[in-house]
């Protein structure tokens, strides 16, 4: 888990489980759908991770010349 999503996905689990102790199912449904943005930032950087030659995002600051 990197660049937020377990975050996300905890923040949506508790906003579930909120709304379901209340009976508010827009929390609920908020909740559900935060969980899906971390599960796919998850993948997007499995993603990034797998394509051959790439290690993910560079940082600006470090250039091939050095």
């Amino acid at each position: 888990m990197t660049r937020g999503s377990g975050k996300d996905k905890i923040k949506g689990k508790a906003k579930e489980a909120m709304g379901k102790m209340t009976g508010d199912p827009a929390k609920v449904a908020e909740g559900k759908a935060e969980q899906a943005k971390g599960r796919a930032k998850e993948a997007l950087d499995d993603t990034r991770k797998n394509i051959p030659g790439k290690s993910g995002l560079k940082d600006p600051l470090i250039t091939d010349d050095e």
